[in-house]
């Protein structure tokens, strides 16, 4: 039963990420919207592998793209690179302290900007200025929050679990 309500939380934090990330923001702050779907993907691919994994990840970032109206399959493959890299290294991250993967999940958050910035010239659409960089900053400086946010929570499901 365990299994299933750290599951349903996993499922349940992407959901909130996905409704966290199309919140209306003022223009001057919206190019710094944290990637949620991307932070919450990392979190849950370090500390519960077996919970979330590249089909989730490539879920979430269709549920994105369709969300934010970016072209199909944008979001996914990046949040797919991002899933694969955290899953590969999840053995290493997760013994890490709080600080050392704030700096991992700023290198994936960058990987992640790359593979946009990519998709954007495959597209032939027009280059976005540079504060499309100011979106990895701004997660990189929530992280350790969110990541000790969903801790409390997986750790509370964890025990809520075994005590029924």
């Amino acid at each position: 039963m365990t299994g299933d309500r750290s599951r349903q939380l996993a499922w349940a934090s992407l959901a909130v990420a996905l409704l966290v990330t199309i919140l209306p923001l003022p223009a001057a702050v919206a190019t710094m919207r944290p990637p949620w779907v991307a932070m919450v993907l990392v979190y849950w691919c370090i500390e519960a592998p077996e919970r979330v994994g590249l089909v989730t990840a490539f879920a979430a970032g269709l549920a994105l793209d369709l969300l934010i109206g970016d072209t199909l399959g944008q979001h996914a493959v990046g949040l797919v690179v991002i899933a694969f890299i955290s899953l590969r290294f999840h053995n290493i991250l997760r013994f890490y302290p709080v600080w050392q993967k704030t700096l991992a999940v700023l290198a994936l958050l960058i990987n992640d900007r790359v593979i946009y910035l990519l998709a954007i010239v495959l597209g032939s659409d027009p280059l976005p200025d540079w504060r499309i960089w100011l979106s990895a900053a701004s997660g990189t400086l929530l992280w350790p929050w969110l990541y000790l946010l969903l801790d409390d929570l997986r750790v509370r499901t964890r025990k809520r679990g075994k005590s029924t």
